[in-house]
């Protein structure tokens, strides 16, 4: 739980100077500064007053009893209530709503009147008088005096949308279904807690600016006036959606570091501990295993963006299948290992289908090009796929089939049990004999066609990974140390080992891809019988191989694989790829 704790905490640290935070910042440092009229401090004065016809001595009054003024707390009660607000109904504001029968925005309608009330209550101190009076009971005077600042907190807690990102999903998928722990709490207020520390830092900031500067102090009731006002203004933008349109025109400037902490190896095996138990029964099946087993009832394919090959892009539903043996697909254009899978499930598709056998693509997008309807639909045209596929962009059914790779295969029988999966390529041959076997036990008299007789396909022993081209996850590279998002000119190193990357001219190391700038040129010396490399952009790309020219392509439009080298035997060698300016790589894969 300490490293949820952590995961959670960055992940909120980094949200909290992103654009998104930018809405509330202004009214965080004025509901800061200014305390309610009442708290103002009283003058006090020495005063000596010299007695008539008094000698030299002085006779002094003496001084009034200082009353020493309460510290002014605002900033930290606007913040605790933005806290126990926001995590309170992330976590259980959706399954309160509907218990209740409410309207589905009712929380964000709450959230902007009471942003309202507190800017009334700003500008006319009776307002602010009734919104404190629930506090009247509490013991300690200085919560009192406070509770309109609480309020506030509780106020923007409701309006409060943070940048999303894999903390902020999880948490949010958790409370919309209702599964609730304590590794799920913790990850909320962490995360909670980590938006809020920046805030309070600013709320400090706008108390120690009211306290410091005089004119401050003296023009203390403008100033809450001025902050009302803001608060209003802020209400009436957030409902109209009006920050949303100030918030996209802004850079987002965090996004690579949040994806850095949040999508890392390490929080993502934290992340997926969280989800409820509900398909754990396919946690117990192991892959590729040659036999049939029972690994559960099949989880639902849904979340699904769009759906494409079937009736005016209607969805499938699994339910309606039964009677029918179904194979799911999880796979995605780009991956060469999809491709390499594809000639085996058209064949499928072409020999079973009329007995019974159903196929559905189910296409989980491992890059952000990947999520865009149109090229997927073209690509997957190319590729000759014909039958059902589902767009699964936020990773939905991906995450109630607990998939981790690409592709892979559900095998699920006429009652609507998973039976069997395989993990990337290979076995197609067992995985066709399990799909006749199905097929059978649907139904007894069914003729099956001869098996397609697809061999396995032979890959190169001790073949280079693949090797991705991004700052996040590449593995291999050696050279001049990598730059993030920025620029940069690098040399190929003196000695290029086995499956090692290397980078020479202009480029720009990003989070998902490499950007070729100026003579840019990439190396690797592999194994393998074919490259290939997935590229974005237009512009040419001439392929060397061991010094020599083997290739030139002309490119222009969607990101895609493309062949570099195919063999017919395996080949250890030197590949170097020139570019040009502006082009996208993003993964070289190998066969």
């Amino acid at each position: 739980m300490i490293i949820l704790v952590l995961i959670g905490l960055l992940g909120g640290l980094i949200t909290a100077v992103s654009p998104c935070i930018l809405p509330v910042l202004p009214v965080v440092f004025l509901a800061g500064g200014p305390a309610s009229d009442a708290s103002r401090p009283a003058p006090s004065a020495n005063r000596a007053v010299r007695g008539a016809g008094a000698a030299r001595s002085d006779v002094l009054e003496a001084d009034p009893p200082v009353v020493k003024q309460p510290r002014n707390r605002r900033p930290y009660a606007v913040v605790a209530g933005l806290v126990i607000s926001f995590s309170f109904f992330t976590l259980l504001g959706v399954t309160i709503v509907t218990a209740l029968g409410l309207p589905e925005d009712i929380l964000r309608y709450v959230g902007l009147a009471l942003l309202v009330l507190i800017g009334l209550g700003l500008i006319f101190p009776p307002v602010e008088r009734l919104l404190e009076k629930p506090f009247a009971r509490i013991p300690q005077r200085q919560v009192n005096r406070e509770g309109g600042a609480f309020v506030l907190g509780l106020g923007l807690g409701l309006l409060y949308v943070p940048c999303a990102g894999p903390v902020l999903a999880a948490i949010t998928v958790a409370g919309a279904q209702g599964h609730l722990n304590l590794d799920i709490v913790a990850l909320t207020v962490s995360f909670a807690v980590g938006t809020a520390l920046p805030l309070l830092a600013f709320a400090l900031a706008g108390r120690r600016v009211s306290e410091r500067i005089g004119a401050f102090r003296k023009r203390a009731r403008k100033l809450r006036i001025a902050a009302g006002g803001l608060m209003i203004v802020l209400a009436l933008g957030l409902a109209l959606n009006v920050t949303d349109a100030i918030q996209r025109a802004l850079p987002d400037h965090t996004s690579a570091a949040q994806k850095k902490i949040e999508d890392s190896k390490v929080a993502r095996q934290q992340l997926s501990g969280l989800y409820d138990d509900s398909n754990k029964e396919l946690s117990r099946c192991e892959d590729g295993v040659g036999e049939l087993r029972s690994c559960g009832q099949a989880p639902p394919v849904e979340g699904i963006s769009k759906w494409f090959n079937t009736p005016d892009g209607a969805p499938v539903d699994l339910k309606r299948q039964r009677g029918k043996v179904v194979l799911v697909d999880f796979w995605t254009y780009s991956c060469i290992n999809c491709q390499r899978s594809l000639p085996h499930i058209k064949e499928w598709q072409k020999a079973y289908k009329d007995a019974g056998l159903e196929i559905i693509g189910v296409h989980s997008p491992e890059f952000g090009f990947e999520k865009k309807a149109d090229n997927v639909v073209s690509q997957a045209k190319k590729l000759g796929v014909t039958y059902p596929v589902a767009l699964d962009n936020k990773l939905t059914t991906w995450n109630n089939y607990r998939n981790r790779f690409w592709p892979a295969k559900y095998l699920i029988d006429a009652h609507g049990t998973v039976r069997y999966f395989k993990f990337g390529e290979g076995q197609y041959a067992q995985t066709e004999d399990l799909i006749r076997e199905l097929l059978r036990d649907a139904d007894p008299s069914v003729k099956l066609p001869p098996r397609t007789g697809q061999a396995d396909a032979e890959l190169t022993a001790d073949r280079t990974p693949e090797t991705y081209l991004n700052n996040h996850n590449i593995v291999g590279y050696v050279g001049d140390p990598l730059i993030d998002d920025k620029a940069t000119t690098y040399r190929f190193p003196s000695d290029l080992p086995l499956n090692r990357l290397s980078l020479d001219g202009g480029w720009t190391a990003g989070y998902d891809y490499f950007t070729a700038g100026r003579d840019a040129r990439l190396a690797m010396r592999y194994k393998a019988k074919n490259v290939n490399l997935v590229l974005g952009g237009r512009g040419r790309v001439t392929v060397l191989r061991d010094g020599k020219v083997v290739k030139q392509l002309s490119i222009d439009g969607t990101p895609t694989m493309h062949r570099l080298i195919d063999d017919k035997e395996a080949h250890e060698g030197r590949i170097e790829v020139r570019l040009t300016p502006g082009m996208r790589a993003y993964v070289l894969t190998f066969g």
